[in-house]
């Protein structure tokens, strides 16, 4: 004997009903089959609508004409198909079962109330008519059926609207019927009958309860649930998309789950079969042929110490606390028997160890229920001040980690709170079950989906993911996204998934949450729409639950720069070789850094100081390890490089100069870098990283040129009459060749914190001689590092290679190391 119960999209319409009706035949082919049907979707919640509005006299027709269409539709679809299907009998059924429901509905609307017994009657009409047309097309394809009526053969206790099946009397009730074994067994799902043989539901989505009861009934050797997804995932796939299908799962797992909220399965579902050790298979309607996900006592094939992650929003944390909790016998148990005697469900509960308060969740939409009914219980014990008032806390959802696993395997719960805390998600209550099979932390509402994505990232070792947003497209930010472009397929083999998700320029901002197509940005970003906005893609970020969002700031803009503290506290690392923000002001400065803390975000800036050179992490590296840095000088401008080291080939200053404009390695303006301000930013950087309080101010400058080049009106004035400087740099090179030395425009730091650029002359024993054609070279002369000094040497100019200094940042935002 099989059980199977198709849900309510799986009987959404005619072709899906025909689908179930094959299933069901392939299956009876084998052994004897009996089917539990749900309504066809968005039916019961029509229902409901209609009792809600008919009480407070809103129009109800659109609702019975939805309804009556879903219904209307589905038969004259299974008609076309099967031509044996008796429509005109089964069309007469529907309209009996709307004329009815139409005459109660005017009665509800006289009282202005629905009793709950009329209530049940109501909402369970669809699983019933479900029943009703799968009968006669079972027939109408040649096979014969015996229908149970729930409500004679299911003896529940409870609620009208929430029972309880009892299984002992229901299965001596369906084995008296003595059911052919030729027959297909049909009965309607989430229904049942009381003591009295009233009509009784078994709680909203209960069909999946009706079907492992009747497996438990009929002792079949397996229930299978149909739905729309393939089986159990390891948290809900529309909220991680790389959620993990699992094989098999042990019922003690299957029942954590379901309680703490997977939408696969109903909560009472797994308690019948597992007192009879039946197994039950999740399939896909649409799927068929898919394995599923298996339910046993043995938990099967699948390893893994964690087998899901779930979350249950809307819930409310009640916390009964105050002096006379301490000792006082009987607090907890007074606390929990209001809540049993108001119907109140407690999801989570747990207690400081001080005896001090009692904390538990309730769903929101019991808040004010479950508030008064403390209030009332609790009355004098408040009024004398042995309680405090009851504190409540609205808007919050429960995450979950289970696994059979967990019981023997060490670090779960510090990861899942690692994961957490990375996230930046605050906890504000922990429970853990004595099975020690699953663990649970109560977090804000708005922080779920993203806990959920980053607690699942954290365990089942997925596809690290990084959400780049690209703000400037010029040189170096064009060059970055061909590197991303043809690095993505090589990180994803290292499970990095890397998404550009954002690219603005001065003008216009192109989004896509999935990753643009690096290959058409171009003219993407030509036909976009919006301006860069910080409110949009904070927005942006929310909306989708980003979980790794990163601004790279490719501009040189200062206005971009001052918005790096906003970006931290939203939530975005940021990466940049934009000098402007470490250069700003001291106080900014520090505000940067804090935010970055507060927000546990990264602001990385390596290119801000030699381009594609390690210079900030190798020097925060020296002081972490405890070393201080004494003296440092360095070539810090790739361009000054590439022109004094010309000058030492005998090229003019004007011809060197129009040179490495040409090549690219100056500004637009060769000023920008000739008198010394970028030398001067750089330097008060590493100035900065080392300790030192100074503002940009504080930087003595001895420009490359004279006051009167750099107030020219433009950079082709300044071109034309560079030449007039060419006799005094021939001279000032001569003078040094005398001495066997070079020019070279130095930053440098000495022993007492003073900062200075300017042009200097070094001879062949200093690290800085050979330094030409580009290069960038920076003489740390630490505690550690001297006399002779730690030197860090390369190319420091050009788009390729700040780009890849930009790169290596970002993989630095990353949770955990690139694997090997």
């Amino acid at each position: 004997m099989r059980v199977l119960k198709f849900g309510g999209t799986s009987v959404a319409n005619a072709e899906r009903f025909l689908r179930v009706a094959e299933i069901i035949e392939n299956n009876g082919q084998q052994e004897q089959v009996a089917t539990v049907l749900s309504a066809p979707a968005k039916i019961t919640n029509h229902l409901v609508a209609l009792i809600e509005k008919t009480i407070v006299g809103q129009d109800t027709s659109e609702n019975l004409a939805d309804a009556r269409r879903i219904f209307d539709e589905l038969l004259v679809g299974l008609s076309a198909v099967e031509p044996n299907f008796d429509l005109a009998a089964m069309q007469f059924v529907v309209q009996h079962e709307f004329a009815q429901l139409e005459q109660v509905l005017l009665g509800i609307s006289l009282l202005q109330q629905c009793p709950d017994s009329i209530n049940a009657g109501i909402i369970c009409r669809g699983e019933k008519l479900s029943i009703a047309i799968m009968q006669a097309l079972l027939i109408a394809r040649g096979h014969q059926v015996s229908v149970i009526n729930p409500v004679e053969n299911l003896l529940a206790q409870g609620h009208y609207l929430e029972s309880t099946v009892d299984i002992a009397e229901s299965t001596r009730r369906i084995a008296a019927r003595e059911i052919p074994r030729s027959h297909y067994i049909l009965m309607a799902g989430f229904t049942a009958g009381n003591e009295a043989g009233e009509l009784v539901v078994l709680g909203r989505n209960g069909s999946d309860y009706s079907a492992a009861v009747l497996a438990a009934c009929l002792r079949a050797d397996c229930c299978e649930i149909w739905t729309d997804v393939d089986g159990v995932y390891t948290c809900d796939p529309r909220q991680v998309p790389d959620a993990r299908l699992l094989k098999s799962m042990s019922y003690q797992e299957a029942m954590e789950l379901s309680y703490f909220g997977a939408k696969v399965l109903h909560p009472r579902t797994i308690s019948p079969i597992a007192q009879f050790q039946i197994p039950c298979v999740i399939k896909n309607t649409a799927n068929p042929q898919a394995p599923g996900t298996r339910i046993s006592a043995q938990g099967g094939e699948d390893k893994t110490p964690v087998k899901g992650i779930t979350n249950l929003n809307n819930m409310a944390m009640f916390s009964v606390s105050g002096p006379g909790m301490k000792g006082m016998v009987g607090m907890a148990a007074r606390v929990f028997a209001v809540m049993s005697r108001k119907f109140i469900s407690v999801v989570l509960i747990t207690q400081s160890s001080s005896e001090y308060s009692i904390s538990f969740c309730v769903p929101q939409a019991e808040m004010l229920h479950a508030r008064r009914a403390l209030e009332e219980e609790f009355v004098l014990e408040l009024k004398e001040g042995l309680l405090d008032p009851i504190d409540v806390t609205e808007k919050l959802a429960i995450i979950s980690v289970v696994g059979d696993g967990m019981r023997t395997l060490r670090g779960i719960s510090a990861k899942f709170f690692s994961a957490l805390a990375r996230a930046n998600i605050n906890i504000v209550a922990i429970a853990q079950g004595s099975s020690e099979r699953s663990i649970s932390a109560v977090v804000s509402n708005d922080s779920a989906t993203t806990g959920v994505r980053v607690v699942h990232q954290m365990l089942f070792a997925t596809d690290q993911v990084l959400e780049v947003f690209v703000i400037g497209v010029g040189g170096v930010g064009k060059a970055l996204l061909e590197q991303l472009e043809r690095q993505q397929s090589w990180l994803k083999k290292k499970h990095i998934d890397l998404r550009v998700c954002g690219i603005a320029n001065s003008s216009k901002m192109l989004t896509n949450v999935n990753g643009i197509d690096l290959a058409t940005w171009q003219d993407d970003l030509e036909g976009a729409e919006y301006r860069f906005s910080l409110d949009y893609l904070t927005q942006l970020a929310k909306d989708y639950y980003l979980l790794n969002p990163v601004i790279i700031d490719c501009t040189s803009s200062q206005s971009m720069a001052d918005l790096y503290a906003d970006f931290l506290k939203q939530g975005f690392h940021v990466v940049t070789p934009n000098k402007k923000a470490n250069t700003s002001s001291w106080k900014y400065y520090q505000e940067l850094r804090a935010a970055a803390e507060k927000s546990r975000r990264k602001f990385l800036y390596d290119t801000n100081v030699g381009a594609g050179l390690p210079v900030i992490e190798n020097l925060q590296n020296l002081l972490n390890a405890g070393d201080e840095l004494v003296e440092f000088n360095g070539i810090l401008s790739g361009s000054l490089s590439f022109i004094f080291g010309k000058l030492d080939e005998g090229m003019s200053l004007s011809t060197a100069t129009n040179l490495a404009r040409e090549l690219g390695f100056t500004e637009p303006d060769p000023r920008d870098d000739l008198s010394g301000m970028d030398v001067a930013r750089k330097l008060l950087i590493l100035a900065r990283e080392a300790g030192l309080s100074l503002e940009l101010s504080d930087i003595e400058i001895e420009p490359v040129l004279p006051k009167r080049f750099l107030d020219l009106p433009d950079a082709e004035s300044f071109m034309q009459q560079l030449p007039e400087l060419d006799e005094h740099f021939k001279e000032r090179l001569a003078q040094a060749q005398s001495q066997e030395k070079v020019l070279r425009f130095i930053g440098s730091i000495d022993e007492s914190g003073k900062c200075r650029v300017a042009l200097g002359e070094v001879d062949a024993n200093d690290p800085l001689y050979k330094v030409k054609n580009g290069e960038n070279a920076l003489a740390f002369y630490t505690r550690y590092y001297q006399p002779i000094p730690l030197v860090l040497r390369g190319y420091g100019a050009g788009n390729d290679v700040t780009a890849a200094g930009v790169f290596a940042d970002l993989l630095r935002t990353l949770s955990w190391k690139l694997g090997v």
